[in-house]
């Protein structure tokens, strides 16, 4: 790659590898770069011992999102998920896993994928983006098994309460549903905007939620971040 285009490079996307000592990034190329932490975080650290140890062409089109599993990256791009063994890209081997697409109403459809997460009592994959819905994948056979509808703009970001049986996800459209995870149904829908809320003010780069014991956590692009039980 050339100055050029690392001078307009955007990193959309980054997950840790299981073992903790890898971490993989993804650019609006459609590149995914795997770096060694022990070797770019080490006291005699170089130039070169902090470049990526792997970089590969993973998409079309940009990398918007990246999940590990306990053996996999996933990663998402327009339209699509793959998924790649992090044992064979430790040992520099850059063919993909799988690669699945959703069941999209229309075959030239292609929304970008903005989020993944998993739900580990399902074994399913959770996965959201500009087509306003939810799709579920089961992780064993492959197959979408499932589509949740309610959201009207794109989906920037998902949750999983487990012990709970449920899905969060926020969307473009300001709103943080909660699904239930055996019913397909949206239970709750928090437009927050529509609130008083107490905030912290600061620059939040991309929204995102998160759970943080019984709470959820909601940042959005607007430079709020908002704490609701």
């Amino acid at each position: 790659m050339g100055p050029v285009e690392q001078l307009h490079m955007t990193v959309f996307s980054q997950s840790f590898s299981p073992c903790g000592r890898f971490l993989a990034a993804g650019n609006n190329y459609g590149e995914i770069a795997v770096f060694s932490l022990s070797s770019a975080l080490s006291p005699d650290a170089t130039d070169l011992s902090q470049k990526p140890i792997l970089t590969f062409a993973a998409h079309e089109g940009p990398v918007f999102s990246l999940f590990s599993t306990d053996s996999h990256l996933l990663s998402a791009g327009n339209g699509e998920i793959s998924a790649w063994s992090w044992a064979e890209l430790i040992k520099r081997n850059t063919k993909a896993a799988w690669t699945r697409r959703p069941n999209y109403k229309s075959s030239l459809e292609i929304p970008e994928i903005n989020a993944m997460t998993v739900n580990p009592t399902e074994n399913s994959l959770v996965i959201g983006g500009g087509d306003n819905n939810i799709h579920i994948m089961d992780l064993e056979s492959g197959v979408f098994k499932s589509v949740l509808q309610g959201h009207t703009d794109y989906i920037h970001c998902l949750s999983v309460r487990e012990r709970e049986g449920e899905i969060l996800s926020g969307g473009e459209d300001g709103a943080v549903r909660i699904w239930d995870c055996r019913t397909g149904q949206s239970v709750h829908c928090i437009e927050v905007y529509k609130y008083e809320v107490r905030y912290w003010d600061g620059w939040v780069p991309a929204p995102t939620l998160h759970m943080y014991r019984s709470y959820n956590v909601a940042s959005f692009i607007n430079a709020k971040v908002i704490l609701f039980h």
